[in-house]
């Protein structure tokens, strides 16, 4: 029985990168036709969704979104999920509509062939570097004041108890929140790194339903930065609460959500 789990799990992860690598492949000259200029850098964001869409498609896997805010395509958010997987990236490009800015780690920008397009369209940072974080910051404000909704993991990394208890938050996505006085919108993603943990190098991909949740806006009109800590600890509670939930609930392979198709949309 270990033989027949070892192959399976092989062979499933096997097909998940195949599905993971091959829409890219495709869409290979079409993305790089769009990075040549800054003014096609929204449809070379609509290719990564619809990358995203396509490799999450295919590992028949369903994927529940649940939204609990009205999102109003004239507004501008600041979203702000628990970090958990490398799989986050895409799951948020599927669900959130519009032409997003992702704040993410460097490294992002060294990935072979895609790298180089995400440094373009996004935004990169090494947080060990004070330098490189405040050029960051400034891009961030600049993004927004462009008309993107942008995307800050507030954790900055994936922690070592990914799924379980979240690490602290920086104070970036909050400070600009109440600089600029747009929403903050918590985002909680419980169970992608049941889907693909980090293991420090290592790919190990074990079929496990999805499952996002967008919950309700933190509006921050009229707030000052003495008010930010309390945001800080208010976006935290609300995420570390919904993952300690759903660890409560979890059924093995997510059973009471058998009903749900891939793709599915709540």
């Amino acid at each position: 029985m270990k033989a027949i789990k070892y192959l399976s799990q092989r062979i499933y992860t096997t097909w998940c990168v195949t599905w993971f690598v091959m829409p890219f492949v495709i869409t290979y000259p079409l993305q790089a036709y769009f990075a040549r200029k800054e003014k096609r850098y929204k449809y070379l964001h609509n290719v990564n969704r619809f990358w995203s869409t396509a490799a999450l498609r295919m590992f028949l896997t369903p994927v529940k979104v649940e939204w609990r805010m009205r999102f109003d395509p004239e507004k501008l958010y600041i979203f702000t999920p628990n970090h958990s997987s490398y799989l986050d990236i895409p799951l948020l490009l599927h669900t959130i509509p519009g032409f997003l800015n992702f704040v993410g780690k460097s490294s992002l920008a060294k990935v072979p062939l895609w790298g180089k397009f995400y440094d373009k369209l996004y935004i990169s940072v090494d947080r060990k570097s004070a330098v490189s974080s405040a050029k960051s910051y400034i891009k961030s404000v600049k993004t927004l004041e462009q008309g993107r909704n942008l995307v800050i993991f507030p954790e900055g990394t994936i922690p070592p108890t990914a799924g379980e208890e979240l690490m602290s938050f920086k104070e970036g996505p909050f400070k600009i929140a109440i600089e600029k006085q747009l929403p903050v919108v918590p985002v909680t993603i419980p169970y992608n790194h049941k889907f693909l943990p980090d293991l420090d190098g290592k790919l190990k991909v074990r079929w496990h339903p999805l499952k996002i949740i967008i919950h309700e806006p933190i509006e921050t009109e009229g707030m000052k930065l003495e008010d930010l800590p309390a945001l800080k600890e208010k976006v935290f509670n609300i995420i570390q609460t919904e993952i300690t939930k759903h660890n409560k609930t979890h059924v093995n392979r997510y059973s009471n959500y058998k009903e749900l198709s891939t793709l599915s949309e709540a």
